[in-house]
């Protein structure tokens, strides 16, 4: 927060002095983050750690995911060992400026969130899209007409399909994303509008209907965020994000946990 003072004829000298004498001497200069990871060899990567197929604990009981899976790259790419650390969407942000973790994942850009936030270039897809059987035939908002589809109540799915759905369209709102998905693969609902990550939990559980993507409505992709003002290690993940889709490492991993290759000049 930056406090100003009134400036008076005469006074600007005293006031400073004032200050000064008031306040001690200044504080030393902020160490930056990124030289501070170096020397220690850690980068503490604040992720979710249940929030499949980005994170989930795995068989072993051990965290897995995209998210975990690119955060090592990412710590091989700085020459250190990556720490995760468990955050939640009410601490992430305060872990971040208060030096718990040095880096964010699956943090998605918003104006407010930039007062304190750095944001890297996006490293995941994240989007909500129309789902349906190969057999039934839709290509666009137009084509949801006189069908059911099930949305998880509330959310910013049902917000989206509900600002395109046609007359004639069927929502059926449930309370939860098991209730969308029970009522998608029994029969129920004939598509179903959800994130780009449950569809993915879906996809990979091969349920005999064999569902498709037909159409996205929001595109928003995740970022990676860093304290506001550290730069260095913004750029430093910036250029691995860059060498890791040159190699095709990240597409390999959107493969394996997303079940889709990234989008076409992603």
């Amino acid at each position: 927060m930056t406090l100003s003072l009134s400036r008076r004829a005469g006074l600007g000298c005293g006031l400073s002095l004032v200050a000064v004498l008031l306040l001690g001497p200044l504080a030393p200069a902020q160490a930056d983050v990124l030289d501070d990871v170096t020397k220690a060899g850690v980068i503490k990567i604040g992720i979710f750690e249940d929030f499949p197929p980005f994170a989930s604990m795995g068989s072993d009981m051990k965290i897995q995911g995209y998210d975990t899976e690119v955060a090592e790259k990412l710590a091989q790419a700085l020459g250190v060992k990556a720490e995760l650390v468990g955050i939640t969407g009410q601490n992430r942000i305060p872990y971040l400026t208060e030096g718990k973790v040095d880096l964010l994942l699956s943090i998605g850009f918003s104006d407010e969130r930039a007062q304190v936030v750095g944001f890297t270039d996006p490293y995941a897809p994240y989007y909500i899209a129309v789902m349906g059987p190969k057999e039934v035939e839709v290509k666009n908002a137009a084509d949801l007409a006189g069908k059911t589809i099930a949305v998880n109540r509330g959310t910013l799915e049902d917000t989206e399909v509900t600002k395109v759905a046609p007359a004639g369209a069927d929502i059926q709102r449930y309370s939860d994303y098991n209730g969308v998905i029970s009522a998608f693969l029994s029969g129920q609902a004939q598509l179903m509008v959800v994130g780009n990550d449950v569809g993915a939990t879906i996809l990979a559980k091969n349920p005999a209907i064999e569902p498709v993507e037909k159409f996205q409505l929001l595109t928003s992709p995740s970022h990676m965020g860093v304290k506001k003002g550290e730069t260095k290690l913004q750029e430093k993940v910036n250029a691995a994000l860059v060498a890791m889709k040159a190699d095709g490492s990240l597409n390999e991993i959107a493969v394996k946990w997303l079940k889709q290759p990234l989008p076409a000049g992603f």
